[in-house]
């Protein structure tokens, strides 16, 4: 009941013209933006983080919840249109949106991806009050030993469910660890990584690492693979809305698909991609034999966004309450905080309080402001699509760049931004996954923070690492996740034929 009081002064301190002028702008800026050709949520958001910049932490944030879920629906508006996932957890929506579309039925993929999206993120956004102050309590009774494990165990499972290859996930990882040593010691003020230069000694700003690894990486290689031929897009035909038989068909797959994409989103467990993936796998199997599945059925669509926003919704739980990314979009997230001098964890919920339920309500503000200002507006939406590439990513650098130099007003850091692209372009062209980096520069400091802080207490002991019960359990989980992987694929690998005994048998 606590956590309702504080919700409701939160939506009445976001529940005002100003703040509600500046939700609307986020949700239209973030829909602009996401909509276009192969940008997802976690690039929207590092694209427009900069824009909060000159604002209150209150109005910036609910800006942010705006674009964040603004982004979202962005997203599935390009799978539905183009057969073009922004990132992968909207490619089980694009298998039966897509097919919607061509079938004449865009506007009702559209729409049931809208709705779905709403239903799941409001039900979401609402564990995510009760769920996170109760976590968070628990968290401030937890040791340096204990958090640096937790940390441990969210880099390993979102390192390791990422990708084809679990190496390439290590590597980039590692990559994103390195680049966060850069600048002076915490504890000695020796200079790490610096190669001599006075800017890098106060380390390299989170924003410029996530626009030039997101939104310059992606503009090089759609530009190093830019299709001369016009997209093929699918015309947004009728109402955005539902008929009964639609609305019939599509409550239970929503229902189904929050409560399958919360806990993976509320868990390091990697993201969206896995509950809907098998949020896409119940409702083909529901749907029985004669079903529309492979034709373009609406609960293909339903059943995957829904679990696609209630696991958005769900990252709130360990960034809030923990200070821990699970997504490329909360590792953004996660800056936008730091940027104003705010670090998510234990005690945001008790030091920012005002701050959290605002930007919680500012959520469920934002989440209805998508639903009645995108669902008439779609047809606007798949007109922008036709924009020309060369233009679109002509844009995107310009604010890119525009993003990097506004965060600390320095030529410096466009020459950062232009490394950080090429390493983007790189990492996707050696199918380097994103998120391991952004998790590492971020992360980084912190698990050697609390690294040092549990050598300190226990004089340099290596036992003090493990000298808590919480920490010996995630330590086991580390294990098993990294090693079962491993057994699994040995045993399940096809063993190499006997040359002898297929000359026996040939004979």
């Amino acid at each position: 009941m606590e956590s309702l009081d504080l919700l409701w002064g939160g939506l009445e301190a976001a529940f005002t013209f100003e703040n509600l002028l500046w939700a609307c702008i986020g949700v239209l800026l973030g829909t602009f933006v996401g909509v276009l050709p192969g940008i997802g949520p976690a690039m929207t958001v590092a694209l427009l983080l900069p824009v909060t910049y000159g604002l209150e932490p209150a109005q910036a944030f609910i800006m942010f919840a705006g674009i964040y879920y603004g982004a979202m629906y962005g997203g599935s508006t390009t799978s539905i249109l183009l057969n073009t996932p922004g990132e992968s957890s909207s490619v089980m929506t694009a298998i039966e949106g897509n097919k919607m579309a061509k079938r004449g039925r865009a506007a009702q993929a559209l729409a049931t991806a809208a709705i779905g999206s709403f239903i799941a993120g409001t039900i979401g956004t609402m564990l995510v009050v009760f769920l996170a102050p109760w976590l968070a309590e628990i968290a401030v009774e937890i040791g340096a030993p204990s958090y640096l494990a937790v940390t441990v165990l969210a880099m390993v499972l979102v390192t390791s469910v990422l990708g084809s290859s679990r190496l390439r996930g290590f590597i980039a990882l590692f990559l994103g660890l390195t680049i966060g040593l850069v600048g002076l010691d915490l504890s000695t003020a020796q200079s790490r990584l610096s190669f001599g230069n006075p800017l890098l000694a106060d380390r390299i700003d989170i924003v410029v690492v996530a626009v030039g690894v997101f939104a310059l990486g992606e503009a090089l290689w759609v530009a190093a693979h830019l299709r001369r031929k016009p997209l093929e897009i699918s015309s947004v035909g009728g109402r955005p809305w539902l008929a009964g038989d639609d609305l019939r068909r599509s409550w239970g797959p929503w229902l189904r698909g929050t409560a399958l994409g919360f806990p993976f989103g509320a868990v390091p467990a990697g993201g969206a991609e896995t509950p809907t993936f098998l949020s896409y796998v119940t409702e083909r199997k529901l749907a029985g034999a004669d079903s529309e599945f492979g034709k373009g059925a609406i609960e293909g669509v339903a059943g995957p966004e829904a679990a696609n926003n209630a696991s958005a919704a769900g990252t709130f739980v360990p960034l809030l309450a923990l200070g821990l990314p699970v997504t490329a979009t909360a590792s953004i997230m996660l800056a936008a905080f730091q940027s104003y001098g705010i670090e998510p964890g234990p005690q945001l919920m008790t030091d920012h309080s005002d701050l959290v339920w605002t930007l919680l309500a500012s959520l469920l503000i934002g989440n209805t402001l998508l639903l009645l200002l995108n669902l008439p507006l779609a047809p606007l939406w798949a007109k922008l699509l036709r924009t020309p590439r060369p233009y679109l990513y002509a844009g995107i650098l310009f604010f890119a760049s525009l993003g990097a130099y506004a965060a600390n007003l320095r030529a410096f850091d466009l020459m950062l931004l232009l490394v950080f692209g090429a390493l983007g372009f790189m990492m996707r062209r050696f199918a380097l996954p994103v998120l391991p980096l952004i998790l590492g520069v971020i992360l980084g400091p912190l698990m050697e923070l609390k690294f040092r802080e549990a050598l300190s207490i226990s004089d340099g002991e290596a036992s003090g690492l493990v000298n808590e019960p919480l920490a010996v359990i995630v330590y086991v989980i580390v294990a098993l996740a990294v090693a079962v992987p491993a057994v699994l694929s040995l045993v399940r690998r096809p063993q190499a034929a006997d040359p002898d005994k297929e000359k026996e048998l040939v004979s």
